[in-house]
């Protein structure tokens, strides 16, 4: 470990640690703390992370249509390192794809049973259930993916075309002329590593629930303390094994069988469920989506009340950027010898379109299964009986070859963990070691596995005897000094757009 970077590695490991002791020794004032921390950072800047991942999405069309656009990262000379396949399923199950496994069945119902109360519609009526769908676009498809693509992108052009070193503080490089470096360059890295870290605790821990709940469903299986270390002993082991083996070998494998399986459950789904009923929700929400875009993306209007937007969106847009930061620099790395309009289609544009037919097809079969049957909304009933994590099984008892279903979904949900987990491990053991570059850029195993058995230990503390509750707050405050970091990627790459028009030549 003769290149770790202590600055940044040992800030981060006993933060957590730290804050693991305090979860176990007092479980509610951890909690609250956390919490009301979160209360506060929603209340009052809510509508600024609003605002700000909005305004990435305009950022992004300016540089889609400006000369920036035509600038191949890495220069004229630089080969790709991925082709487009694997570049684009890497970015499908190294982002959200975990979230729209989870949530894409069970937060559709929570909207459509408690709209907004601003919104003026009952429970389960039409317009709920158009909001629902509008809600699902909201979240999982454009915003999302634009808060992802302002950073990745910045961080390939600073990485590979200004050759800066693999840290956050490359990202200043346009504004200053150089990077920031030292102590502030450290922290900066430090809190954003803090904070991924402790996402994906809670990430894992979702993950074990998740699985615990289908193996319960499928196999009858009660969820106890040994399942639940089995299944997270598992998920690290396979995770780590895969980011050690480097990318050319286990995240492309990995995500390669993780997407095509994905297209495989929807194509199943879409022919076997509902589908004119599906594709009117779709069609609806889509409809709905776009006319509404703007207003809500802006906290425009009363009709989404303070309270639920800090509850959902706000607290979404804040989870995003918690994780972006990291995300940025894994993302950035893959794509090396593509132009940067290429960049917008596979980091943007075809990742948000792919999620929003997933959710059309999962989304638009719960709601449609749910509402079947009258007045009994059974999906409903199951999550609130069962927890988030039963509704998908529950909903794969409606579909043929429910057993087998079952184990498929079961396994891409395992696959999916690993695979995200495999990518953020890379980042978070990049930016803790000296000497990354695009000459040598793989970390040492040490790390990985230091990274690996970390997240592992803290998930499976937090699910088995304190829950995930905290830790997932505790996460989402990183999202409070990432937003000003981001705020200064949009500028950094606002100046690269402004210097593409006047000095081309600039980008190599």
């Amino acid at each position: 470990m003769k290149n770790l970077n202590h600055k940044v590695f040992w800030i981060p490991f006993f933060l957590v640690l730290l804050s693991l002791l305090f979860s176990i020794l007092d479980q509610k004032l951890f909690l609250a703390k956390t919490t009301a921390a979160n209360n506060w950072i929603l209340e009052n800047f809510g509508i600024l992370f609003s605002w700000s991942t909005f305004a990435f999405l305009i950022l992004l069309v300016v540089v889609y249509f400006s000369p920036l656009g035509n600038v191949k990262i890495g220069g004229e000379n630089a080969k790709p390192i991925l082709n487009k396949w694997k570049w684009f399923s890497i970015t499908i199950c190294t982002t959200i794809a975990t979230g729209i496994l989870f949530w894409g069945a069970a937060e559709p119902l929570t909207h459509m049973h408690k709209p907004p109360l601003g919104l003026g519609v009952a429970a389960a009526s039409e317009g709920a259930q158009n909001f629902a769908m509008s809600t699902m676009f909201m979240h999982w498809t454009f915003s999302p993916y634009g808060i992802y693509t302002v950073g990745g992108l910045l961080f390939a052009l600073c990485f590979y075309n200004f050759k800066q070193r693999f840290s956050l503080g490359a990202l200043f490089f346009p504004l200053r002329k150089k990077s920031i470096t030292g102590n502030l360059a450290h922290g900066i890295d430090a809190i954003c590593l803090f904070s991924l870290v402790a996402g994906m605790a809670a990430s894992l821990g979702t993950g074990m629930l998740t699985i615990s709940g289908g193996m319960n469903a499928i196999f009858g299986m009660t969820q106890t303390t040994l399942l639940l270390g089995v299944i997270g002993l598992l998920i690290v082991i396979s995770f780590v094994f895969s980011s050690v083996s480097g990318l050319q070998k286990g995240i492309k494998i990995l995500s390669d069988i993780n997407i095509k399986i994905f297209f495989g459950l929807a194509i199943f789904v879409f022919i076997t469920g509902p589908t004119m009923e599906m594709l009117t929700f779709g069609w609806n929400g889509i409809q709905d989506y776009v006319i509404n875009f703007v207003p809500r993306s802006l906290s425009l209007g009363n009709e989404l009340d303070d309270t639920w937007r800090n509850s959902w969106t706000a607290f979404y847009f804040a989870n995003w950027m918690a994780w972006a930061p990291i995300s940025t620099l894994f993302l950035g790395f893959l794509s090396v010898g593509y132009r940067v309009r290429t960049f917008i289609h596979f980091n943007l544009i075809f990742p948000s379109l792919f999620s929003m037919v997933w959710m059309i097809i999962l989304s638009g079969t719960t709601m449609s299964i749910d509402l079947a049957e009258g007045t009994l909304f059974p999906l409903n009933q199951l999550m609130a009986e069962q927890g988030v994590q039963g509704v998908i099984f529950g909903l794969l008892k409606y579909l043929p070859w429910e057993s087998f279903v079952s184990i498929v979904f079961l396994f891409v949900t395992f696959l999916s963990f690993v695979t995200a987990a495999d990518s953020n491990t890379t980042a978070m053991s990049n930016i803790s070691n000296h000497g990354i570059s695009p000459e040598n850029p793989e970390s040492p195993l040490t790390t990985k596995i230091i990274w690996g058995v970390l997240i592992g230990g803290i998930s499976f503390v937090m699910v088995s005897s304190t829950g995930i509750d905290g830790v997932r707050m505790l996460s989402n405050l990183g999202g409070f000094p990432a937003l000003w970091l981001f705020m200064f990627v949009g500028a950094s790459l606002g100046k690269l757009v402004w210097m593409s028009y006047s000095d081309i030549k600039y980008f190599g």
